[in-house]
Protein backbone atom coordinates (compact mmCIF):
# COMPACT_ATOMS: atom_id res chain seq x y z
CA UNK A 1 0.00 0.00 0.00
CA UNK A 2 1.35 3.43 -0.97
CA UNK A 3 1.64 5.80 1.96
CA UNK A 4 0.75 9.48 1.56
CA UNK A 5 3.45 11.63 3.12
CA UNK A 6 2.33 13.71 6.08
CA UNK A 7 2.39 17.49 5.40
CA UNK A 8 4.79 19.23 7.80
CA UNK A 9 4.97 22.86 8.92
CA UNK A 10 7.63 24.53 11.03
CA UNK A 11 7.09 27.47 13.35
CA UNK A 12 10.00 29.74 14.32
CA UNK A 13 8.71 31.89 17.16
CA UNK A 14 8.61 32.56 20.88
CA UNK A 15 6.90 30.43 23.50
CA UNK A 16 3.75 31.67 25.27
CA UNK A 17 3.51 29.89 28.62
CA UNK A 18 -0.18 30.84 28.78
CA UNK A 19 -0.79 28.79 25.64
CA UNK A 20 -2.69 31.39 23.63
CA UNK A 21 -0.11 32.74 21.20
CA UNK A 22 3.38 32.06 19.83
CA UNK A 23 4.65 28.51 19.41
CA UNK A 24 1.71 27.05 21.31
CA UNK A 25 -0.91 28.73 19.10
CA UNK A 26 0.99 27.77 15.96
CA UNK A 27 1.19 24.10 16.88
CA UNK A 28 -2.49 24.03 17.80
CA UNK A 29 -3.45 25.58 14.45
CA UNK A 30 -1.23 23.16 12.53
CA UNK A 31 -2.81 20.21 14.32
CA UNK A 32 -6.37 21.49 13.92
CA UNK A 33 -5.81 21.82 10.18
CA UNK A 34 -4.29 18.39 9.66
CA UNK A 35 -0.61 19.29 9.49
CA UNK A 36 2.26 17.90 11.59
CA UNK A 37 3.95 20.72 13.51
CA UNK A 38 7.63 21.20 14.30
CA UNK A 39 9.15 24.14 16.14
CA UNK A 40 12.16 26.33 16.76
CA UNK A 41 11.80 28.39 19.93
CA UNK A 42 13.38 31.86 19.79
CA UNK A 43 12.37 33.14 23.23
CA UNK A 44 10.75 31.93 26.45
CA UNK A 45 8.11 34.06 28.10
CA UNK A 46 6.55 33.96 31.54
CA UNK A 47 3.01 35.07 30.75
CA UNK A 48 -0.65 34.39 31.35
CA UNK A 49 -3.87 35.98 30.11
CA UNK A 50 -3.18 39.14 32.13
CA UNK A 51 0.51 39.94 31.74
CA UNK A 52 3.94 39.16 30.35
CA UNK A 53 6.07 38.90 33.46
CA UNK A 54 9.46 38.01 31.96
CA UNK A 55 11.17 37.23 28.63
CA UNK A 56 14.27 35.11 28.11
CA UNK A 57 15.83 35.26 24.64
CA UNK A 58 17.32 32.06 23.27
CA UNK A 59 20.93 32.49 22.02
CA UNK A 60 21.21 32.69 18.24
CA UNK A 61 23.61 29.73 18.17
CA UNK A 62 21.03 27.48 19.84
CA UNK A 63 18.31 28.74 17.51
CA UNK A 64 20.56 27.66 14.64
CA UNK A 65 21.05 24.26 16.31
CA UNK A 66 17.30 23.75 16.60
CA UNK A 67 16.62 24.81 13.03
CA UNK A 68 19.39 22.76 11.43
CA UNK A 69 18.54 19.69 13.49
CA UNK A 70 14.90 19.74 12.40
CA UNK A 71 15.80 20.35 8.75
CA UNK A 72 18.48 17.64 8.69
CA UNK A 73 15.84 14.98 9.36
CA UNK A 74 12.37 16.27 8.51
CA UNK A 75 11.09 17.53 5.17
CA UNK A 76 9.38 20.81 5.98
CA UNK A 77 6.68 21.92 3.54
CA UNK A 78 6.02 25.40 4.95
CA UNK A 79 7.44 27.74 7.57
CA UNK A 80 5.78 30.31 9.78
CA UNK A 81 8.07 32.94 11.32
CA UNK A 82 6.86 34.93 14.31
CA UNK A 83 8.61 37.50 16.48
CA UNK A 84 12.40 37.56 16.18
CA UNK A 85 13.43 40.25 18.63
CA UNK A 86 17.16 40.63 17.99
CA UNK A 87 19.22 41.36 14.85
CA UNK A 88 21.53 38.38 15.42
CA UNK A 89 18.51 36.05 15.52
CA UNK A 90 17.14 37.52 12.28
CA UNK A 91 20.52 37.19 10.53
CA UNK A 92 20.89 33.59 11.74
CA UNK A 93 17.43 32.46 10.62
CA UNK A 94 17.69 34.24 7.26
CA UNK A 95 21.09 32.72 6.52
CA UNK A 96 19.85 29.17 7.11
CA UNK A 97 16.68 29.72 5.06
CA UNK A 98 18.78 30.99 2.15
CA UNK A 99 21.35 28.22 2.48
CA UNK A 100 18.65 25.54 2.49
CA UNK A 101 16.66 27.12 -0.36
CA UNK A 102 13.44 26.88 1.64
CA UNK A 103 10.11 28.07 0.24
CA UNK A 104 6.51 28.58 1.46
CA UNK A 105 7.63 31.04 4.14
CA UNK A 106 4.94 33.02 5.99
CA UNK A 107 6.35 35.95 7.95
CA UNK A 108 4.21 37.48 10.70
CA UNK A 109 6.23 40.64 11.53
CA UNK A 110 5.28 41.05 15.19
CA UNK A 111 6.66 44.49 16.03
CA UNK A 112 3.96 46.46 17.85
CA UNK A 113 2.30 45.59 21.17
CA UNK A 114 -1.46 45.96 21.68
CA UNK A 115 -0.60 49.07 23.72
CA UNK A 116 0.93 50.61 20.59
CA UNK A 117 4.50 50.34 21.88
CA UNK A 118 7.21 49.14 19.47
CA UNK A 119 8.57 45.71 20.41
CA UNK A 120 11.66 45.83 18.17
CA UNK A 121 14.55 48.25 18.01
CA UNK A 122 15.15 50.21 14.81
CA UNK A 123 18.14 47.95 14.14
CA UNK A 124 15.96 44.84 14.38
CA UNK A 125 13.30 46.34 12.12
CA UNK A 126 15.97 47.19 9.53
CA UNK A 127 17.33 43.63 9.70
CA UNK A 128 13.85 42.16 9.30
CA UNK A 129 13.16 44.40 6.31
CA UNK A 130 16.46 43.61 4.58
CA UNK A 131 16.94 39.94 5.47
CA UNK A 132 13.54 38.27 5.77
CA UNK A 133 11.05 40.19 3.64
CA UNK A 134 12.80 39.18 0.37
CA UNK A 135 12.65 35.51 1.44
CA UNK A 136 8.96 35.53 2.31
CA UNK A 137 6.23 33.95 0.24
CA UNK A 138 3.77 36.04 2.24
CA UNK A 139 3.98 38.65 5.00
CA UNK A 140 1.01 39.32 7.29
CA UNK A 141 1.35 42.74 8.99
CA UNK A 142 -1.47 44.59 10.67
CA UNK A 143 -1.70 48.33 10.04
CA UNK A 144 0.63 49.42 12.89
CA UNK A 145 3.22 46.84 11.78
CA UNK A 146 2.94 47.96 8.15
CA UNK A 147 3.58 51.55 9.22
CA UNK A 148 6.71 50.51 11.16
CA UNK A 149 8.08 48.52 8.22
CA UNK A 150 7.55 51.49 5.92
CA UNK A 151 8.49 54.21 8.43
CA UNK A 152 5.16 55.85 7.60
CA UNK A 153 1.97 56.97 9.28
CA UNK A 154 -0.60 54.27 9.92
CA UNK A 155 -3.13 53.85 7.10
CA UNK A 156 -6.51 55.43 7.83
CA UNK A 157 -8.48 54.37 4.75
CA UNK A 158 -8.81 51.43 2.38
CA UNK A 159 -6.95 53.40 -0.31
CA UNK A 160 -4.03 54.11 2.04
CA UNK A 161 -4.06 50.47 3.11
CA UNK A 162 -3.73 49.34 -0.51
CA UNK A 163 -0.99 51.89 -1.18
CA UNK A 164 1.03 50.61 1.78
CA UNK A 165 0.50 47.01 0.65
CA UNK A 166 2.01 47.98 -2.72
CA UNK A 167 4.99 49.57 -0.97
CA UNK A 168 5.51 46.45 1.12
CA UNK A 169 5.33 44.23 -1.95
CA UNK A 170 8.12 46.31 -3.48
CA UNK A 171 10.37 45.29 -0.56
CA UNK A 172 10.59 41.74 -1.87
CA UNK A 173 7.91 39.33 -0.59
CA UNK A 174 5.86 37.43 -3.18
CA UNK A 175 2.58 38.50 -1.54
CA UNK A 176 1.32 40.77 1.23
CA UNK A 177 -1.69 40.27 3.50
CA UNK A 178 -2.45 43.54 5.30
CA UNK A 179 -4.83 42.94 8.19
CA UNK A 180 -7.38 45.74 8.43
CA UNK A 181 -8.78 45.22 11.90
CA UNK A 182 -7.30 48.49 13.15
CA UNK A 183 -9.05 50.37 10.33
CA UNK A 184 -12.54 49.60 11.62
CA UNK A 185 -14.25 52.30 13.68
CA UNK A 186 -17.36 52.56 15.79
CA UNK A 187 -19.45 53.20 12.69
CA UNK A 188 -18.48 49.90 11.08
CA UNK A 189 -18.61 46.26 12.13
CA UNK A 190 -16.52 45.13 9.17
CA UNK A 191 -12.91 43.95 9.43
CA UNK A 192 -11.50 43.45 5.93
CA UNK A 193 -8.02 42.23 5.06
CA UNK A 194 -6.23 42.87 1.77
CA UNK A 195 -4.20 40.22 -0.07
CA UNK A 196 -1.93 41.76 -2.70
CA UNK A 197 0.23 39.89 -5.19
CA UNK A 198 2.13 41.08 -8.24
CA UNK A 199 -0.93 40.44 -10.39
CA UNK A 200 -4.05 41.04 -8.29
CA UNK A 201 -5.61 42.54 -5.17
CA UNK A 202 -8.19 40.55 -3.19
CA UNK A 203 -10.26 42.04 -0.37
CA UNK A 204 -11.31 39.53 2.28
CA UNK A 205 -14.26 40.96 4.23
CA UNK A 206 -15.42 39.66 7.59
CA UNK A 207 -17.76 40.86 10.31
CA UNK A 208 -16.13 42.06 13.52
CA UNK A 209 -16.90 39.64 16.37
CA UNK A 210 -17.67 41.06 19.81
CA UNK A 211 -15.29 39.25 22.18
CA UNK A 212 -12.34 40.14 24.37
CA UNK A 213 -10.80 36.72 23.80
CA UNK A 214 -8.61 37.42 20.77
CA UNK A 215 -5.15 36.69 22.19
CA UNK A 216 -3.02 34.99 19.55
CA UNK A 217 -5.19 35.75 16.52
CA UNK A 218 -2.27 37.03 14.43
CA UNK A 219 -0.12 34.01 15.27
CA UNK A 220 -2.99 31.66 14.54
CA UNK A 221 -3.88 33.25 11.20
CA UNK A 222 -0.30 33.15 9.90
CA UNK A 223 0.22 29.56 11.05
CA UNK A 224 -3.10 28.53 9.49
CA UNK A 225 -1.89 30.01 6.20
CA UNK A 226 1.37 28.07 6.54
CA UNK A 227 -0.66 24.91 7.15
CA UNK A 228 -2.51 25.48 3.90
CA UNK A 229 0.72 26.01 1.98
CA UNK A 230 2.13 22.82 3.55
CA UNK A 231 -0.85 20.93 2.12
CA UNK A 232 -0.13 22.27 -1.36
CA UNK A 233 -2.65 25.10 -1.56
CA UNK A 234 -1.82 28.24 -3.53
CA UNK A 235 -1.40 31.47 -1.56
CA UNK A 236 -4.87 32.89 -2.19
CA UNK A 237 -6.66 29.66 -1.29
CA UNK A 238 -4.48 29.18 1.81
CA UNK A 239 -5.28 32.73 2.96
CA UNK A 240 -9.02 32.36 2.31
CA UNK A 241 -9.22 29.06 4.20
CA UNK A 242 -7.12 30.45 7.07
CA UNK A 243 -9.38 33.51 7.29
CA UNK A 244 -12.43 31.23 7.56
CA UNK A 245 -10.70 29.18 10.25
CA UNK A 246 -9.61 32.14 12.42
CA UNK A 247 -13.03 33.80 12.12
CA UNK A 248 -14.68 30.65 13.45
CA UNK A 249 -12.04 30.31 16.18
CA UNK A 250 -12.74 33.87 17.35
CA UNK A 251 -16.51 33.32 17.21
CA UNK A 252 -16.11 30.27 19.47
CA UNK A 253 -13.59 31.89 21.84
CA UNK A 254 -16.12 32.66 24.57
CA UNK A 255 -16.83 28.93 24.90
CA UNK A 256 -13.40 28.66 26.54
CA UNK A 257 -13.02 29.61 30.18
CA UNK A 258 -9.26 30.17 30.44
CA UNK A 259 -7.73 32.71 32.80
CA UNK A 260 -9.14 36.02 33.99
CA UNK A 261 -7.71 38.38 31.36
CA UNK A 262 -7.41 38.62 27.59
CA UNK A 263 -8.23 35.03 26.65
CA UNK A 264 -7.27 32.88 23.66
CA UNK A 265 -9.19 31.98 20.55
CA UNK A 266 -10.61 28.46 20.28
CA UNK A 267 -8.21 26.58 17.99
CA UNK A 268 -10.16 23.34 18.29
CA UNK A 269 -13.65 24.83 17.93
CA UNK A 270 -14.64 22.14 15.41
CA UNK A 271 -13.84 19.30 17.83
CA UNK A 272 -14.58 20.43 21.39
Amino acid sequence: MTQIRTPVALTIAGSDSGGGAGIQADLKAFSALGVYGTSVITALTAQNTCEVRAIHDVPATFIADQLNTVLDDIQVDAIKIGMLSRPETIFTVAAILRERGLTNIVLDPVMVAKSGDKLLTDESVAALRAELLPLATLITPNLPEASVLLTANEAESADEMQHQAQQLLALGPQAVLVKGGHLANSASDDSADLLLTATAAHWLPAKRIATANTHGTGCTLSSAIAAGLAKGLDVQTAVEQAKTYITAAIAAADRLQVGSGHGPTHHFHAWW
